[in-house]
């Protein structure tokens, strides 16, 4: 079965055809580096993380960047409030980005360009568009001129009119028309800025994208991914100008979004004291947790986040994990059994990570079920579970460290406690024995005992 994935442009599912021949040129919107960032954020991280692990598994060559905004208007906002240069600021709230996605399990892109490192990129299109008619320039602005593009407004599907209509455009004196959006403007002395052919300024945020795009995979590519919310008027933008700078030729071939987040069954903000840091999360919860919470609702549907689908999502993964460790060994199925599992299928009809997810389960409850935990079968269910539940990029730690997640010093008092405990059960002291076991059970330790032994977990 080949891949599927639903179309933002056409509104449908697709069947996935690369451009070239088993290479797959991929793009998603990175974070704007002025804060930490938010669980929101996270989503299109863990979603398209995972769609660069199914198309690694089915391309030979996959190329994936994901970008750093490091200038913009709220990061100068709030260096001046830190009384920092917006360098500093920008280079440490990048490298917590990177660290925090990271705890999510999300691999490192192929490329991470920065926006400020392609500066001699963005004045070059911004050129060309004012050459070709598509733009202009005003009180030292340059502009987009929307209606010198006939087609303006196909990803969202609105009229020019109805982009107004609640838009978050600026209307301002030096446009044409309302809906035209900014490709460069100035900066005073106490602004960052850039010499350019209109004087000293910096870039729009629509701009950026595109010239990284051209600068780093090319005038068209495969996959363009991101929030949905982006898709106007940042993509609709970055469309325009890039499909306008290259004379009409396709920018995108597979426009991806992901939906809205939301935090107790309400929108996230700042407003409402729902807002929450993925710092904050990974404080109480293992990142892996957090991304199976992520993936716990198909992608493109919106998802109820809490307190609550995170203690379900700790606890589907203790079963998972429960499971793995029963066998002792596994065998990775050939390419042929797993793209006939369910759960793979799944995960080929447009990521549908859920049902993916139950697919785990099923094989869970396999090995759980079976008495011999050394059987072929049953290493084989062990087998399909790695390999399905890397494609999405859980079940990545090994099982004992998973329920154990102690250190080194505290795993050794853990194990000379239950030593303890045995002895004083072969003395017939039960009484201590039951001490030890409170003692532990009192520090989250949870003990099992079994014919072949007594196995402890973190609670």
């Amino acid at each position: 079965m080949s891949l599927k994935i639903y179309n933002t442009a056409s509104r449908q599912k697709e069947e996935f055809e690369p451009l070239l021949p088993n290479q797959v040129k991929m793009y998603v919107c990175g974070p704007t580096v002025y804060n930490l960032v938010h669980i929101g954020n996270a989503r299109p991280v863990v979603v398209f993380d995972t769609l660069f692990r199914v198309l690694r598994y089915l391309f030979d060559d996959v190329v994936y960047a994901r970008n750093i905004t490091d200038i913009d208007d709220k990061i100068m906002k709030a260096a001046a409030d830190n009384g920092e240069e917006i360098s500093v600021l920008a280079a440490r709230y990048a490298a917590a980005y990177e660290q925090d996605m990271a705890q999510l399990n999300a691999l490192p892109p192929s490329i991470v360009p920065y926006a400020t490192e392609h500066l001699v990129q963005m004045v070059d299109m911004i050129q060309g568009l004012v050459d070709k008619g598509h733009a202009y320039i005003s009180e030292q602005h340059v502009l987009f001129d929307v209606k010198s593009m006939k087609d303006y407004g196909k990803l969202s599907n609105r009229s020019l009119d109805d982009m107004l209509d609640g838009a978050r455009v600026e209307v301002a004196a030096y446009k044409r028309y309302g809906g035209d959006f900014i490709l460069w403007k100035p900066s005073n002395d106490n602004e960052p800025g850039w010499e350019s052919p209109w004087g000293r300024g910096r870039p729009g945020w629509h701009l950026e994208c595109s010239a990284m795009i051209e600068k780093h995979l090319g005038n068209t590519i495969d996959i363009h991914g991101g929030g949905r919310d982006l898709i106007f008027p940042h993509h609709e933008n970055e469309l325009a100008q890039s499909e306008c700078a290259h004379g009409g030729e396709q920018y995108v071939k597979y426009w991806m979004h992901n939906g809205y987040l939301n935090i107790d069954g309400e929108k996230m903000s700042k407003s409402l004291g729902n807002f929450r840091t993925v710092r904050e999360l990974l404080d109480s919860y293992r990142g892996e947790v957090i991304r199976f919470a992520l993936l716990s609702a198909q992608y493109r549907s919106e998802l109820d986040f809490s307190a609550s689908l995170l203690e379900q999502s700790k606890a589907s993964l203790d079963s998972l994990y429960g499971a793995i460790a029963l066998v002792n060994e596994e065998i990775f199925p050939e390419k042929s059994l797993l793209e006939s599992n369910p759960g793979y299928l799944a995960l080929m009809d447009d990521l549908n990570t859920p049902m993916a997810i139950s697919e785990l389960h099923q094989l869970a409850k396999h090995i759980n079920k079976a008495d011999d935990h050394n059987s072929s079968s049953v290493r084989k269910a062990k087998g399909m579970m790695l390999a399905l539940a890397n494609l999405m990029g859980i079940l990545q730690e090994d099982a004992q460290i998973w329920f154990q997640g102690a250190g080194e010093d505290d795993n050794n008092w853990i194990e000379q406690m239950i030593e303890a405990r045995q002895q004083a059960k072969m003395d017939k002291q039960y009484a201590r024995a039951d001490e030890i076991r409170d003692e532990l059970k009192g520090k989250g330790i949870l003990l099992e005992d079994s014919p072949s032994g007594t196995r402890w977990k973190k609670g």
